[in-house]
Order: C-alpha cells, then sequence, then structure tokens
C-alpha cells in the first residue's frame, strides 16, 4: 500500500485568502494570466477608469507613459477619482477603490446612473491592479484639492496627503511598476501600448490619445484621435481598393436576455465595406476589443449569409444544384468594424475578450438584415458586385477543397504503405521538411531503431541481407524485388527510369517524404556491403537524391570503450586511441560494438539517431564518375580488375575482419 501522508485534511485546513493576497498569490482569476497577458489586462483595467470618464462627457484627453523603469502612468482630465471620507460607508473612498475588492460607482449604469455605458463594471480593475504591483501612486485633483496616495505591494504607505489643487483641470494620474513577484513577466512591449491605444481611438470619436515612451532623458511621442470613430478607421483600411463605397449604420435597442431578467438598453454602430484588399472584421463592446467574438460576431455570421444567399437565389445567381455560400466566402471580402455599448453586458470573463448577451445578438441579426436588404435595393450596382464577388469566393474555395481532397486522397494512398509493408515502421507526422527515413539492415536492427528514434518524425524501413547489385542487374530482375520496390513506394518520388519493366511513378523530386534518407548498417564487411549496394540503387534508381543531398550515411561506433563505469564510444581507431591515453593508468575495456540489432535503445538514440549526438555522412556527387567507376569495380563484372584492386587494397580492410 502507498505510503500515508504525514499531512491531514481537517477543519483547520480550511484558508481564506485576505487582503491583497487574493490577487497576488492568485492574479489569473482577475487578469486571465499570471503571465504578460495578465500585466497587459492590468494596464488595460486602468485606461478603462479613464475611458469611461472620457465617454461620459468629462475629459477629451488621456495621457499614457511608459517609462524605463518599468513603470507606467495614465492620466486622464475626468472628474477625479473620490477618495475622500464617504458618510455612506463610514470609511474613507480610497480605502474603497483602491483597497476594496468590489467597490466602485459603475453598479446602477441600468438605472440611469453614472456610467451608463461603461467598460468598468466589476469594481475589481483599480484595486487588483494596486494589490498585483510593487508600488503604485495616485494623485487626484477634484474639489479643489489635490489628493496623494501611495501604496506599496498591496498596502497603503504612509498616508493620504490633501493640499489645496494647483492646477484649475480636475483628473487623475495613476503610475505604478507591476510587480515580478505576482507576474512572470512584466515588460510589456511597446507595440502592445500603441495597438491598444489606437483601437480605443477608433472606438471612441474625438478622444485625443498620447502615448509617451520614455528614451533615455526624453520621450517619443505618438498621438491617435479619430474625429468620426470607425467610419474614419475602416476609410482608412479600405484606402481606394474597396469594390463598394463605406456605409455607417446605426441603430439603438432595448431588450432582455430571457423574459424574467430586466430590460437593458444597447446601441449598435457598423462601418462597412467590400474590399478585395484589406478584409477583416473587428467587433468592439462598451470600447473593448473583442478579441474572441461572442455575441457580435455570431450575427453578422447569420444576417450577412442570410441576406446575400437570398439576393443570389432572386437573382439566379447560383448554377443548379450548386451549394449555398458559408460566411469565409463573404468574410474574404468584408471589411466590418462594430462598436456597440450596453447598459447590462455578459462577458465571458473579467478580460472581456467576449459577450454573450443573448438579445444583443438578436437585436444585431434583426438590424443587419435590415439594413443589407435595404443597401442593396438602393444601390442595385453595388450590390450586384458584391454578391457576385463573394460567388466567386465561393467558387474559388470550393475548387481549393476539391484540389486539397485530391491531395489529401493521393497523400492517403501514399501514406497507407505503412499498412502494406511489414518492414517499415512509419513516424506519426509526415513534413517533408522534417521527416527522416532510416533504411537499416535485418528486423533485428529494424526492432532497435524503433525504440530508439523519435516516433515523430523517424520512420525506419528494413532490408532483408544483401540487395540486388542494380548495376549488374537488368532492370526486369530490379523492378521485381519486393524489397527495393518497397523503398522507392516509400520515398515518394518515383523513379528516374523509363522502362517497361518500371510500373512505379514517374520521378517527381517534389513528392519526396523525406528530408533525410539515411543508411544505417552494421561497422563491419557485411554492413559496408550492404550500404554499398543501397548506394548502387540509389545511383543508378533516383540520383538526384543523392545529387540534392537527401542521401545520408550514419555512421556506427567501431568501439565501445568503458574506464570507471563510463562507456565512451569511438567511430574510428584515432578516436579509441585518443579516448584511451586519456585515462591515464585507469583501467579501461575496448571492445568492438556490437551489431545494430544488439544494441540497446539508450545506446542506439545517443550514437547513430538522436540529431544532436549522431554523426551523419551526406553523399555528396563531388565525383560522380569516380563513384560510379568504384561501383562498377566493386559490383560489376570486371572480375579481373576487382582481383587487382583487392590485391593491393585488401590489407587496409582486415582490422574489420572477425579473425578468431
Amino acid at each position: 500500500m502507498p505510503a500515508r501522508k504525514s499531512s491531514e485534511y481537517s477543519n483547520d485546513s480550511i484558508q481564506t485568502l485576505k487582503g491583497a493576497d487574493r490577487v497576488r498569490k492568485r492574479p489569473a482569476v482577475i487578469f486571465g494570466s499570471d503571465g504578460l497577458d495578465g500585466c497587459e489586462h492590468a494596464f488595460f483595467e486602468i485606461l478603462s477608469n479613464s475611458l469611461d470618464e472620457a465617454r461620459e462627457g468629462y475629459g477629451s484627453k488621456i495621457i499614457i507613459t511608459k517609462y524605463l523603469d518599468g513603470s507606467v502612468e495614465v492620466e486622464d482630465f475626468g472628474r477625479g477619482c473620490p477618495v475622500d471620507y464617504n458618510s455612506a460607508e463610514g470609511r474613507y473612498n480610497w480605502e474603497l477603490v483602491f483597497c476594496e475588492m468590489y467597490s466602485g460607482g459603475k453598479y446602477r449604469n441600468n438605472d440611469g446612473g453614472n456610467y451608463e455605458y461603461s467598460l468598468g463594471l466589476n469594481g475589481l480593475g483599480l484595486c487588483a491592479t494596486q494589490y498585483s504591483s510593487a508600488w503604485m501612486d495616485a494623485e487626484i485633483y477634484r474639489d479643489g484639492f489635490k489628493y496623494n496616495l501611495h501604496f506599496k505591494k498591496g498596502n497603503i504607505d504612509g498616508e493620504m496627503s490633501k493640499v489645496p489643487a494647483d492646477r484649475k483641470p480636475t483628473g487623475s494620474r495613476i503610475r505604478w511598476l507591476p510587480d515580478t513577484e505576482v507576474f512572470t513577466d512584466v515588460d510589456i512591449p511597446t507595440d502592445y501600448f500603441l495597438d491598444t491605444i489606437k483601437r480605443q481611438a477608433v472606438v471612441n470619436p474625438g478622444i485625443r490619445f498620447i502615448f509617451r515612451n520614455q528614451n533615455n532623458r526624453s520621450f517619443d511621442t505618438t498621438e491617435y484621435i479619430y474625429p468620426n470613430g470607425i467610419t474614419d478607421y475602416v476609410n482608412e483600411l479600405a484606402g481606394d481598393s474597396s469594390i463598394s463605397s463605406v456605409q455607417t449604420w446605426s441603430t439603438q435597442r432595448s431588450g432582455r436576455d430571457r423574459e424574467d431578467l430586466p430590460e437593458y438598453k444597447v446601441k449598435i454602430t457598423a462601418a462597412l465595406c467590400f474590399t478585395n484588399s484589406s478584409p477583416r472584421t473587428e467587433y468592439y463592446h462598451n470600447s473593448s476589443w473583442l478579441e474572441y467574438g461572442g455575441s457580435p460576431e455570431r450575427a453578422v455570421k447569420s444576417a450577412f449569409v442570410s441576406q446575400i444567399d437570398s439576393y443570389l437565389k432572386q437573382n439566379n445567381k447560383y448554377k443548379k444544384n450548386e451549394s449555398k455560400i458559408i460566411f469565409s466566402d463573404i468574410e474574404d471580402c468584408l471589411l466590418i468594424v462594430i462598436s456597440s455599448f450596453s447598459t447590462q453586458t455578459s462577458y465571458e470573463n473579467q478580460t472581456k475578450k467576449a459577450i454573450k448577451n443573448k438579445f444583443i445578438q438578436e437585436a444585431m441579426t434583426d438590424f443587419f438584415k435590415h439594413q443589407l436588404e435595404v443597401y442593396f435595393i438602393e444601390n442595385p450596382l453595388e450590390a450586384e458586385k458584391i454578391c457576385t464577388q463573394v460567388l466567386v469566393n465561393k467558387q474559388s474555395r470550393e475548387a481549393a477543397d476539391r484540389q486539397r481532397l485530391a491531395t489529401k486522397t493521393k497523400l492517403a494512398t501514399t501514406l497507407d504503405i505503412s499498412n502494406r509493408i511489414d518492414s517499415l515502421a512509419d513516424c506519426r507526422f509526415h513534413d517533408p521538411d522534417v521527416s527522416e527515413l532510416y533504411i537499416v539492415e535485418g528486423k533485428s536492427a529494424l526492432g532497435s531503431c524503433k525504440t530508439a528514434r523519435n516516433a515523430d518524425f523517424q520512420a525506419v524501413i528494413a532490408v532483408r541481407g544483401k540487395i540486388l547489385n542494380c548495376l549488374k542487374a537488368e532492370y526486369d530482375k530490379i523492378f521485381k524485388s519486393d524489397i527495393i520496390i518497397n523503398i522507392i513506394k516509400v520515398l515518394g518520388c518515383g523513379v528516374e527510369v523509363t522502362h517497361k519493366s518500371n510500373k512505379e511513378q514517374s520521378f517527381d523530386l517534389s513528392n519526396l517524404r523525406w528530408n533525410k534518407v539515411i543508411i544505417c548498417t552494421d561497422a563491419d564487411v557485411d554492413g559496408y556491403q550492404i550500404r554499398t549496394l543501397i548506394l548502387a540503387m540509389f545511383y543508378r534508381l533516383t540520383p538526384t537524391l543523392i545529387d540534392k543531398g537527401y542521401v545520408y550515411i550514419a555512421e556506427s561506433p567501431l568501439f565501445e570503450i568503458t574506464c570507471k563505469g563510463e562507456t565512451y564510444f569511438a567511430y574510428t581507431e584515432k578516436e579509441k586511441s585518443e579516448i584511451t591515453s586519456g585515462f591515464g593508468g585507469a583501467k579501461f575495456t575496448v571492445q568492438r560494438s556490437k551489431g545494430l540489432g544488439e544494441n540497446d535503445a539508450e545506446m542506439m538514440s545517443l550514437t547513430t539517431m538522436n540529431p544532436a549526438t549522431r554523426r551523419l555522412i551526406k553523399v555528396t556527387p563531388d565525383d560522380v564518375k569516380a563513384t560510379a567507376d568504384k561501383f562498377d569495380l566493386l559490383l560489376g563484372n570486371n572480375l579481373a580488375g576487382r582481383k587487382e584492386y583487392i590485391f593491393a587494397n585488401g590489407s587496409k580492410y582486415l582490422d574489420m575482419l572477425d579473425l578468431e
């Protein structure tokens, strides 16, 4: 039985996180991540408060500053965050907004209170960001006073300062340093700030956003302002290449997500056109970019497919039995930006990347259907161009789908070889830029290599004994050899031979399934001969594979050297001498390496198959004529020449023979 742990789960085991620990120990609950995404979202929470003020008509400028020390500052010119004494709560407001979760002034937005269309809803952002900071400074102007607060790691540092204001404009300036004890990464990229600020300028017409990036002693400044909001933005994106005019549609609706839930208001504005050069769909709600869409995305898909399909049917644009369009056919030429606001919003979570309001989806679907119908009636020439382009997109997609299916079927036929070739252990994933094929001798070597390989991208095929000498054999005989045919099928690229006996495909290098074809044989006389026969096969049937550098030889170690419990591998006599000379007077043993089939998986991986530690020799065509002559000499019909070569050079290879 397993050992019993000493700790017990008792009544005293239950704990509650208090104060700053509620965020510092679990930042992902509030910010969606304890990494850079979470740190970025903390910034957006502070920016949201300033946006809510500006959108209510208090201040028309927001300044964002990134400092060299990694701290971030957001300054607005709104009414200033209330921080003085709150008689209703019996506490100072700074305690509530900076140090109390779920405290804020935006809970009555559906009752006509402040911030009717608010981005910040839950009273979490400012407090959670303060809790997650190494320090935070707040400077607030309101009621004729300037208030200063300083926090460290979630707690007030000192006391609140309150002095007469030294300027007339009200507003809030919040500066903080994200804490590396909370987030794993706090280096928010400049591009994130610029992208986020531009998006907010797009959906908040007339508000000027100023981004200051500290650079040594100065600041690089970037400004964004879109007087007409998303309409200006769509015109900017479309340029002169659109196939329709830019349309801006707006409406306001009231409804409820469920009969027993309260009614709320929603405002919808959409700017759109159709273009082949810059299609895009962007959705914003209460000025938050809905990266994952939700209700608006579903509404657009439903409305646009329904209306454009209706137009195509009514105008007999479909061919007989032709399938209807899908949204991707429209999306390929649609540029649409939607900015909606509601007094009640159901976000998927605190990070506000998607909404799920049922009424918003229904209201948008109905509105867009109506607007498209009216637009097509009033602009028949544009309707014709738009719907014709959508139909072209559909036909192009279907043609691509047919081609993809044909390719998939072809590949499936090719990849099915693993079920038809017993000596092949195929890899899991096929990528011609990565996959490797090992050609090994014998089924025992196949077993060892299968265990030692990375099965994701390494395949192994075994040859039985010595294959045909392709330099001597006639094509009729070559193409009756099962092992040669199996190797050709596994390669996938066909052969460079035009002969009536060749039933395989003609050669096409683009169909090669492998980045490397690696010949792996034992480091003995038989192994070298099998290696030479395999090379001869490539040389005669697929010489381009050698010419283009796809064929390799895996070096196998000649010796295993053991000293003090450690094993070393030597690939040559010289390496053996270098290794053993480093042992000093220590005892060691040297033995010839075993055959591939006798090696354990760890040794095979280390010496032969792991790309980080193996040794490969690329077979090159540097001197193809010399290679051909050597093949002919050793494997061809010149018996006298072969005897003469062995007589002259055979002594060089005696150490490879087992003479015991």
